[in-house]
């Protein structure tokens, strides 16, 4: 009688799955590190530099509630439901009215 360990050791689709498996072990494991690579290359950049004025001087009677920033402007948004645009020196360029139902 033959030993049935044996046997199963020389069948032709147990070879070709192991090598299956171990192609797929590999290649799991050179995504991860890409993945791993990647992330750390990106998180590794210097954030954008945010340059904001020193002061800003808001029309009288007026809260800040908000501040954003875009290219070139900034804008507050006031207490009184007012946004005021502001160009990178201080100089006022816009109001706007917001109106709330």
């Amino acid at each position: 009688m033959s030993d049935p360990d044996q046997t199963d050791l020389n069948v032709p689709q147990l070879t070709f799955l192991r090598r299956l498996v171990t192609i797929l072990t590999l290649t799991m494991i050179g995504g991860i590190i890409t993945l791993v690579t990647l992330i750390f290359l990106r998180f590794q950049d210097r954030p954008a530099s945010l340059t904001l004025p020193n002061s800003i001087t808001l029309p009288q009677g007026n809260t800040p509630v908000a501040f954003t920033k875009g290219a070139g402007w900034y804008a507050v948004v006031t207490s009184s439901n007012q946004i005021l645009i502001y160009d990178p020196n201080g100089a006022l360029l816009q109001t706007i009215e917001v109106v709330t139902p």
